[in-house]
C-alpha cells in the first residue's frame, strides 16, 4: 500500500513467493516500477534484511524502520521494571521539532543509557538513522510515517478473511480472494478523506518546469 501525490492511500501490488528473501522483494518492486511506480520518497517496513536491501537497490528510496517494532526490540535489552522509564527517555527524540535536534537527543539518550545497558545503546547507535528517517519529512505527515501500523491493520483484515477458507487449493485462488479484499479496501479509501494533507505532499513533489522552446537565431539583415 502507498500514499499517492494526492495524499490518498491505494493498493499498488500483491505478490506471492516461497520466501521473503531479497530476490522475491527485488522482483516484486521491479514489477511495480514496470507498471509505472516512480518517485518513491520513503518506504516504511520492519527490519527485514531482504526487503530493506531490495528497497535500497531497486527504489533508491529512504527507508524507515517501524518505530513500534524497534521499541519492542530495544526494550528486550532492559529489565521489565525499567521499560516505562527507558521508553520515555527514548521518546524524547521523537518529540523534537526537526531532524537535527532529534538526532542530537537520540545520541544524548544513548550515552545516558550506555553504562547500564550497553546492548541497548549499541542498538541505538546502529539504528539511529533508520528509526529517525521520517523526521526529515513534513511535520504534518510524521505521525503516519513512523510505523507499519496502517499496513498491520490491513494485514489483519486479510488474515481474517483468509482464515475462513483455511486451505487454498492453489495460488490462483489465493490471489482471487486476497485481491478481492484489497480491491474492496482500495475502493473504501477512495471515498474517505485524504490520508495525508495535499499541501505536505506538494512539498515532496515540486512541480516540474517545462523546458522553454528552442529559439531560432535572428536572421541576418
Amino acid at each position: 500500500m502507498a500514499a499517492n501525490t494526492d495524499g490518498r492511500r491505494e493498493i499498488i501490488g500483491l505478490g506471492l513467493g516461497p520466501s521473503e528473501a531479497e530476490p522475491f522483494w527485488s522482483g516484486f518492486l521491479k514489477g511495480l516500477m514496470k507498471r509505472g511506480l516512480k518517485g518513491v520518497k520513503l518506504v516504511i517496513s520492519d527490519a527485514h534484511d531482504g526487503l530493506r536491501h531490495a528497497i535500497t537497490r531497486v527504489l533508491g528510496a529512504t527507508w524507515q524502520r517501524c518505530r513500534v517494532h524497534w521499541m519492542r526490540n530495544a526494550l528486550a535489552h532492559v529489565p521489565k521494571g525499567q521499560h516505562t522509564m527507558v521508553a520515555a527517555a527514548i521518546r524524547q527524540a521523537f518529540l523534537q521539532p526537526d531532524a537535527a535536534t532529534a538526532h542530537q537527543t537520540w545520541r544524548h539518550v544513548a550515552d545516558q543509557l550506555r553504562p547500564r545497558w550497553p546492548k541497548l545503546a549499541a542498538l541505538m547507535d546502529e539504528s539511529e538513522h533508520d528509526v529517525l528517517a521520517y523526521i526529515a519529512f513534513p511535520a504534518q505527515h510524521r505521525t503516519k510515517l513512523h510505523s507499519t501500523n496502517p499496513l498491520e491493520r490491513l494485514n489483519k483484515e486479510v488474515k481474517r478473511r483468509a482464515d475462513v477458507v483455511g486451505i487454498f487449493p492453489n495460488e490462483a485462488s489465493i490471489i482471487r480472494l486476497i485481491g478481492a479484499v484489497l480491491l474492496e479496501q482500495n475502493d473504501e479509501w477512495l471515498l474517505q478523506h485524504r490520508y495525508m494533507q495535499i499541501e505536505g505532499m506538494a512539498e515532496l513533489t515540486p512541480p516540474t518546469t517545462e523546458p522553454e522552446p528552442a529559439r531560432l537565431p535572428p536572421k541576418a539583415a
